[in-house]
């Protein structure tokens, strides 16, 4: 089992290796609320710390064989680095659908990538095959003690940079970033409460902690990518049960939500996994009234042609973006009163589309369709009003 003695251990190796990364206060999440930014570590995540951990610990054959790991693409670009830095072989089973700047990044620290179709479990279940027909070493992205303590590193820096901290909020995907984190705290403060985060799509370690056993989920659906496992690992279910105090679930919009916060009011890039602790206390998911709390930011390796649509759905949420369709008379005039009415708002039209031929229109009508940029969902909400007390038969939003 992960003890304190091997993550003290893990830190001693890492250094030198691993940043130590800033733990600031994000006044404007709440006056107790601090962001840990893993996502400013080499690489971009975390998980460079538990993979190099564990390929410093490989035996001199084991070096010679080679390693091998399955990865949604932060433990992949961690393993490479780690490899290639200690002059191992490394290739990562990767799955099809991950990130192509994760794809292109683990490429470029020197791994050899094999792309799968499917999600993380099927990447395993390929890296497993593997493994059993070349002899390589398995490198774990979770379910490792060695990896684990390589994690918990983190854990020890927060003590140290805010020794007075009450609480620690940590995404979840397979476990082995709170686990080993979970351990440190606890071991050291036993009365910081850890709370774990996961994407509703993807919520494998919460069910299975509500059945008391790691329970495979038949599929996961999150934008968060990089917590999107289908079942815990048997050795973080255990320190999840015994280190950590709750977890909650967020839904992909929140997500959204506060990685578009994050963007303007951090100035930070966090990819959606990364994002989830911010998600969670935004909407109320973590109590932070009178908890010092730190939200563990683990990555920022998002693409950007992700990253877009990510912030516009965090617009939408936010009610900054809003969608109307109204129907008017097909007569001259018509849409420009509509527009005038929008206009007077306060709202900017960012797009119209004007169709006679709808099925929701009437001989005699059409359907005009509007993307607003708004300020706020009560913004959204006084336009939506002011249009039906001029008479406009609202569609849809």
């Amino acid at each position: 089992m992960l003890t304190l003695e091997m993550i003290l251990d893990a830190q001693a190796a890492l250094k030198g290796v691993a940043r130590v990364t800033p733990l600031n206060p994000a006044k404007k999440l709440g006056k107790n609320v601090y962001i840990k930014s893993e996502n400013l570590q080499l690489t971009g995540a975390f998980k460079l710390r538990g993979a190099y951990n564990k390929i410093r610990s490989l035996t001199p054959e084991e070096r010679g064989r080679g390693v091998i790991a399955c990865s949604a693409g932060n433990h992949a670009q961690g393993i490479a680095l780690s490899a290639t830095k200690l002059g191992i072989k490394s290739i990562i089973c990767m799955p099809a659908g991950a990130p192509i700047s994760k794809v292109e990044a683990t490429r470029n620290y020197g791994a050899e990538v094999v792309l799968v179709p499917g999600v993380y479990d099927d990447a395993a279940a390929e890296a497993a095959r593997l493994t059993e027909e070349k002899g390589y070493t398995f490198a774990h992205p979770f379910n490792d003690e060695l990896v684990m303590a390589g994690q918990g590193t983190i854990g020890l820096e927060i003590l140290e940079q805010l020794p007075e901290v009450e609480q620690v909020v940590i995404p979840i995907g397979g476990g082995g970033l709170i686990g080993g984190v979970a351990c440190a705290i606890k071991s050291l403060k036993p009365d910081c409460r850890v709370v774990g985060v996961q994407a509703s799509g993807a919520a494998s370690m919460y069910i299975s902690q509500k059945q008391g056993h790691p329970v495979e989920l038949p599929g996961v659906s999150t934008i968060a990518d990089g917590i999107a496992v289908k079942r815990p690992g048997n050795l973080t279910f255990e320190l999840c049960a015994k280190y950590v105090d709750e977890i909650v679930t967020v839904k992909d919009d929140e997500i959204a939500t506060a990685i578009l916060a994050l963007m303007e009011d951090q100035k930070t890039v966090a990819e959606g996994a990364g994002a989830t602790p911010v998600a969670a206390v935004m909407f109320g998911k973590v109590d932070v009234t009178d908890k010092k709390t730190v939200c563990l930011v683990s990555g920022g390796n998002v693409d950007v042609t992700t990253l877009s649509r990510i912030i516009t759905k965090g617009l939408s949420k936010s009610g900054r973006i809003a969608e109307f369709s109204a129907k008017i008379a097909d007569k001259p005039g018509s849409l420009l009163g509509l527009l005038q009415i929008v206009a007077n708002t306060g709202a900017n039209i960012l797009s119209v589309s004007h169709a006679r031929e709808d099925k929701h229109s009437d001989v005699g009508a059409c359907i005009v369709s509007m993307v607003l940029e708004t300020r706020n969902p009560q913004h959204v909400d006084d336009i939506e009003r002011e249009l039906s007390s001029n008479g406009y038969e609202l569609l849809f939003k």
